[in-house]
């Protein structure tokens, strides 16, 4: 990993981004950092680097919306999501980095149909909430997703969605799930080598854009309008999954 004017060009709007997501709107968009980085990092290297930003962002988001979850909801979605990381974790094992490429860039551009599937009516939230079942499928698919890409959003996403609760209670029920989604990665991650000495000391150089980036999307949730910062971010998701699936296919 080179820690370069490059990395750094990318690196820093990159979690600021990931920061306003988990700050502000639903987490669901937090993973762009990871395609972000995997242009100029291996796959590993990527989403490497961003977990324990993500660890950060979650305790930093944590406080603004404490108590304010759907508390059973959150709790389906956790318990769901361990064997979903499991699975991640074996993949991960065995898998080629053009085949994380190939992943994170379709889980990218499929991020952004599902949200565009949403404004224009085409995905609905169901008539019914979900049942516990349908939250744990939800939770097995964002764990295996969360592992390998740190896209777990849409999934939970549709389980949360058909509760039909209001955007502060989605908000912190995403931040209390995904801080625990993303605690149950650090021991698979640290045991399958993921993380290293540069990957970590890029994390300390990278502190301050990922608590700023948080309390920009804390002030964001009740200041601006959603649609601004989700039309730049699905241009970034789609222009990145794109050059990620040419990558990894040629």
């Amino acid at each position: 990993m080179e820690i370069d004017l490059m990395f750094f060009a990318l690196a820093i709007p990159a979690v600021i981004f990931a920061g306003i997501s988990k700050g502000g709107f639903g987490s669901g968009a937090a993973f762009a950092a990871t395609p972000l980085l995997a242009l100029i990092l291996e796959p590993g290297q990527a989403v490497g680097l961003m977990l324990p930003l993500l660890m950060l962002m979650d305790v930093t988001a944590l406080k603004p919306y404490w108590g304010k979850w759907d508390g059973r909801a959150a709790l389906v979605l956790i318990l769901g999501a361990v064997p979903g990381v499991a699975v991640g974790a074996a993949f991960y094992r065995y898998a080629e980095p053009d085949v994380f490429r190939l992943l994170i860039g379709a889980v990218a551009i499929g991020f952004v149909i599902f949200q565009l599937g949403r404004k224009l009516g085409v995905i609905r939230p169901a008539r019914r909430p979900m049942g516990d079942l349908g939250g744990a499928i939800a939770g097995v698919v964002g764990g295996f997703t969360s592992f390998v890409s740190h896209a777990g959003g849409p999934p939970a996403a549709v389980f949360l969605l058909s509760r039909r609760i209001d955007k502060t209670t989605y908000q912190a029920t995403t931040v209390l799930t995904f801080w625990a989604i993303n605690l149950m990665k650090f021991g698979p991650y640290l045991f399958l080598g993921i993380f290293t000495w540069d990957s970590l000391k890029a994390d300390l150089m990278l502190v301050p854009a990922a608590v700023v980036g948080v309390w920009l999307g804390v002030k964001a949730h009740y200041l601006i309008p959603e649609r601004l910062y989700f039309t730049i971010t699905y241009t970034l998701l789609v222009l990145t999954g794109t050059k990620l699936i040419w990558d990894a296919l040629t």
